[in-house]
């Protein structure tokens, strides 16, 4: 299928349950504003686009403090299913409908896939709580949502790899929204929107399709220009001293040099 037959697929079941959808968002729009959507697409064609994901050593491996996993963005490399559903996603009809959803006055996907693609995480990856940067690789434009859509089959919470959120910032519980086959997540990205994805404690993997959409203003009044920050778990005490210098350090480095001292790698060079 194209990225048009997998958008019409996508946007039926957006209409489908459109009111339940916007209520969701609703409810937690002032902390971190999210929705999911399950059984977003045919079973078969969610297990077509988990089959063709490459394997790991194609990929490129990010491993640090911060995180641990896989990420690819040059999409003409691998099965070409997996372009067709990661822009399936940026179809007008798609972000004309969460526009509406989200009540945002502008809304635009981004064709370079800046910090999104496909990601996979197996046994002992992680990724530590963060904000995302608040913008996009020219510093025009505000990011303002995340759209993950997992695709790996019988996926279960006591395998960890599940989304966190942390509303009421890292002193507080998190809300685990778990990474269910063939669920759609949409959140809010700004100031406040810190997220991890847990520890995957199992010899399985966790494929996910990513995208980002951006604004001409934040989503939160207020917000200003930050780097993508990252923290320590709440029991990783040492490790957040370490992140947060770090933090400090990068967003001093960014008020020195606007676009970045090194230019990102993570876009798709067309």
């Amino acid at each position: 299928m194209n990225r048009q037959e997998i958008a019409e697929l996508i946007q039926q079941r957006i209409e489908q349950d459109k009111d339940a959808i916007a209520a969701m968002y609703d409810k937690t729009r002032d902390s971190i504003g999210y929705f999911t959507i399950d059984n977003l697409l045919p079973e078969t064609l969610a297990l077509k686009i988990f089959n063709a994901f490459p394997q790991p050593e194609s990929m490129r491996l990010r491993k640090s403090l911060r995180e641990y996993k896989y990420i690819a963005v040059q999409m003409d490399q691998y099965d070409p299913v997996l372009e067709e559903a990661i822009y399936a996603f940026q179809d007008p009809r798609l972000i004309e409908s969460i526009q509406q959803i989200c009540e945002i006055e502008t809304l635009y996907p981004d064709e370079f896939l800046y910090a999104g693609g496909i990601s996979l995480m197996g046994e002992g990856q992680f990724l530590n709580p963060h904000l995302d940067n608040s913008h996009e690789k020219d510093r025009l434009k505000w990011r303002v949502l995340n759209l993950l859509y997992y695709v790996s089959p019988d996926w279960e919470r006591s395998y960890g790899g599940n989304l966190e959120i942390w509303p009421e910032g890292m002193d507080k519980p998190q809300v685990t929204i778990d990474s269910t086959f063939n669920r759609l997540v949409v959140m809010a990205t700004h100031g406040g929107s810190w997220h991890s994805v847990s520890p995957i404690v199992v010899d399985s993997k966790r494929a996910c399709v990513s995208n980002y959409y951006f604004s001409d203003s934040p989503i939160k009044q207020g917000d200003q220009f930050h780097v993508t920050s990252f923290r320590g778990r709440p029991e990783q005490k040492l490790r957040d001293i370490v992140l947060r210098a770090d933090m400090f350090l990068r967003q001093g480095l960014r008020k020195l040099f606007p676009k970045g001292a090194v230019k990102t790698k993570h876009l798709y060079k067309k």
